[in-house]
């Protein structure tokens, strides 16, 4: 499902919030939202199919819009592209400032039948950052970008909602580790490129891996990129 941005969604989402730290993203809250705003069940459900899973994925994409904005009125050109990542993410979880709302989403995409879902909206917000970000990898690489900061993301949310140091200084700080765990990743396939013999024994595997390709620009909705039989 797209993000819902009208009034009315909004309303909807705002009021289902009040609800989601007692009763968290359950059925219960979608009700009582639906009252509060007084709009029928069948135009809610129009609005958001899947009820409460729809409006968690909803605060979800608000939170990245949110980071997208304060992205925009940044002045990264004089930040490298570590520290424009770092602040992307920081963005992120400040734009998400309720901890129990994330904490209750958290445990509702844990779910089995919610897994993918949550997974799609960590690939999400790994995609806006990058895009963002100006990225015009167009082979694995791009595919990389995004696995490797999903899973920054993802593990520094899991930190965070732990967190109770003074301004979230044990977060941030955790952020910056987890960037450096990935910076080391960079330096040793740096290494493995300047290396002439690791460069010969990869040849084989390098090739068959140049073969994958970004997403066409053209919008698809089946597949997340696609393989490159040609050449």
């Amino acid at each position: 499902m797209e993000d819902e941005t009208g009034p009315e969604q909004t309303a909807l989402l705002d009021a289902a919030l009040t609800h989601v730290p007692f009763d968290g993203w359950t059925n219960a809250t979608f009700q009582a939202a639906i009252a509060d705003v007084q709009v029928s069940e069948e135009t809610a459900k129009s609005w958001f199919p899947n009820g409460p899973l729809d409006l968690a994925a909803a605060l979800h994409r608000r939170g990245d819009a949110e980071m997208l904005a304060r992205m925009a009125t940044a002045e990264p050109s004089v930040m490298k592209i570590r520290q424009k990542v770092t602040a992307a993410v920081r963005y992120r979880l400040e734009a998400a400032a309720d901890k129990e709302l994330v904490r209750r989403a958290s445990t509702l995409f844990a779910l089995p039948q919610n897994a993918a879902l949550g997974a799609q909206l960590i690939w999400g917000t790994a995609d806006a950052i990058w895009t963002a970000l100006g990225d015009t990898s167009e082979d694995i690489n791009w595919y990389s970008k995004r696995a490797t900061l999903a899973a920054v993301y993802a593990s520094t949310v899991l930190f965070w909602l732990g967190d109770d140091s003074p301004d979230q200084q044990a977060t941030w700080a955790f952020l910056d580790r987890r960037i450096e765990d990935v910076m080391q990743i960079e330096k040793m396939k740096a290494q493995v490129r300047d290396n002439p013999m690791l460069t010969r024994l990869m040849a084989g595997p390098n090739w068959l891996l140049s073969q994958i390709k970004a997403p066409s620009k053209l919008p698809r909705d089946d597949l997340p990129g696609h393989w490159n039989a040609r050449n």
